[in-house]
């Protein structure tokens, strides 16, 4: 097999290309069909990958679920109902574990000059599982419902900086009010699932372009899927003919659960056990490391985090490598109070890292002028994994500096609806996002919905607005770094850790790849994983 041949041989194994596409590209070079596709199994078997197999029952068990999950993509926050949107949803993009973009329902993007207007051009002949073709009017009409304040859409930071969107033929047009070099990566948003009419007249009925189809939806409990006879990409994913996910919040369940063979895979693996695990036989301990991070939030607008001393105190009281040493044994690294790491390509390695002082501590929660009243910590074990543990150590630290925080034990059902995003003061995660435009947009803009500490700064806006517009990468990178400084000291987020992706797997399940983007293949586990012996 020639060098190029390899090449999109291998990005068919990961998922970046369609096999229709590399055999056109294999017939452009004078190779048949029938050798392509030779290759093509080759390929998968040296790579380790195998030849991928139809049919079967897929199972996954998944902590991050409860009885208050919907199907709308606009209001998924937790895993369960991620990895529901991947069975029946997909966007214009999705970025490869590589880190690049990989098209979905746009075939193909192109930019203007500035980076100011960008065309999607919208497949053709790929059916809703409701039967109607989508078009570029849904993509239109979807990209519009996420916009509007009223959605509460997860996507609505991002979608902020759009002037105008319009179709044109075949295109969906966006226009920015600055130019943006990234936009293609924020339609990669998991939130932006195209639906009929762009999910305006039932958000939550779970119709789009994936391979399966929802049978079953009993949020808190369990939800299965049927593979799709009309799905536009079946050379690459839907292996299994049917699909179910239980909800497993309890570590403890969802690992007994892989043992014993109810469940082909887990996500969220407890780092104290992970060793254990991928010592026992017919499955593996899988783990990628990336931008997620386990996270301490506070809302800066309520007392008494509306206090910068206070912050300051709770940040230098926490110790971040008793954390990483403690609570992900070693599945993970040190954070310094800002969403960005080195995973990010315009990271900044000068800011100072943060380091655990009782004496600082001390010293700011004096100058704050707190009355020495029980700061509430909330924290449930579905928040991350170790989660309680972890604000127990947090705790004793914070105790040791005369700071009086009190833990607050939430039940897991819940607690992504009642905690996260109301509660002046939680445990939270966050799986980050494939460019800093993204994560800040996310959580960091004053309009963002999901911005859970409650960070609204008319400055960090205007640096945000100037990133976006900047095309030059230095100039680029030190506005980023200005943003993380200015977070680092000032914001409500204390981040001690950024975490590995932990799962585990068992040995008969086929097509599993690292992907730093998420946690169970960025989500994506169901959809292009098979179960071998089906």
């Amino acid at each position: 097999m020639n060098d190029e041949l390899k090449y999109l041989s291998g990005k068919v194994a990961k998922g970046l290309m369609t096999r229709r596409e590399f055999v056109g590209r294999a017939a452009a070079l004078g190779v048949t069909a029938a050798v392509a596709n030779t290759m093509l199994a080759e390929s998968a078997a040296a790579d380790g990958h195998g030849t991928p197999k139809r049919g079967g029952m897929l199972k996954i068990g998944s902590s991050g679920g409860e009885s208050t999950n919907t199907q709308d993509p606009a209001l998924t926050a937790s895993e369960v109902p991620l990895n529901n949107l991947r069975c029946w949803g997909e966007t214009l993009v999705e970025i490869s574990p590589e880190g690049e973009i990989e098209y979905r329902m746009a075939e193909s993007v192109e930019a203007s000059a500035d980076a100011q207007t960008w065309a999607f051009k919208i497949r053709k002949g790929i059916p809703f599982s409701n039967g109607k073709d989508m078009t570029p009017e849904d993509v239109l009409k979807t990209m519009q419902r996420h916009s509007n304040d009223d959605s509460q859409s997860g996507a609505l930071g991002i979608m902020k900086g759009i002037a105008n969107m319009k179709v044109d033929g075949d295109n969906f047009i966006v226009e920015l009010d600055t130019p943006n070099a990234d936009l293609p990566f924020l339609m990669g948003d998991y939130h932006l699932m195209i639906q009929p009419n762009g999910g305006m007249d039932d958000p939550g009925a779970g119709i789009g372009t994936g391979p399966y189809t929802i049978e079953i939806d009993e949020p808190g409990v369990r939800h299965a899927f049927k593979r799709r006879d009309d799905y536009w990409d079946s050379e690459n994913r839907g292996w299994a003919d049917e699909v179910e996910q239980l909800v497993l919040n309890d570590a403890t369940a969802r690992t007994a659960a892989l043992q014993s063979g109810q469940v082909h895979a887990i996500n969220r693996v407890d780092p104290k056990v992970a060793s254990l695990l991928d010592r026992a036989p017919n499955l593996s301990v899988q783990s990628a490391s990336g931008r997620g991070h386990y996270v301490f939030i506070m809302h800066i607008d309520t007392a008494p985090f509306d206090n910068n001393e206070l912050r300051l105190a709770l940040k230098y009281a926490i110790d971040r490598q008793e954390m990483v040493d403690k609570i992900l044994r070693g599945y993970g690294s040190i954070g310094n109070d800002m969403p960005i790491n080195a995973s990010y390509p315009l990271f900044d390695d000068t800011i100072p890292q943060r380091e655990h002082s009782i004496e600082k501590a001390k010293e700011h929660y004096a100058k704050s002028g707190h009355d020495g009243s029980p700061i509430i910590l909330r924290v449930a074990d579905g928040a991350f994994p170790g989660a309680v543990d972890a604000a127990a150590l947090f705790q004793q630290t914070a105790q040791a500096a005369g700071i009086p925080l009190e833990i607050k034990r939430e039940p897991n059902d819940g607690y992504w609806s009642e905690v996260w995003n109301v509660q002046p003061f939680c445990a939270s995660y966050w799986g980050g996002r494939p460019v800093q435009d993204q994560m800040y947009s996310t959580a960091y803009l004053s309009t963002a919905d999901w911005n859970d500490t409650r960070w609204k700064r008319p400055e960090f806006d205007a640096m945000l607005n100037a990133a976006k517009a900047e095309l030059d990468t230095a100039k680029r990178k030190e506005i980023y770094s200005k943003m993380g400084r200015m977070l680092r000291d000032e914001g409500g987020l204390i981040l001690p850790m950024f975490n590995d992706f932990v799962s585990g797997v068992s040995n008969n399940l086929g097509g599993w790849i690292t992907d730093p983007n998420g946690g169970m293949m960025n989500n994506k586990a169901a959809i292009k994983c098979w179960v071998k012996d089906a």
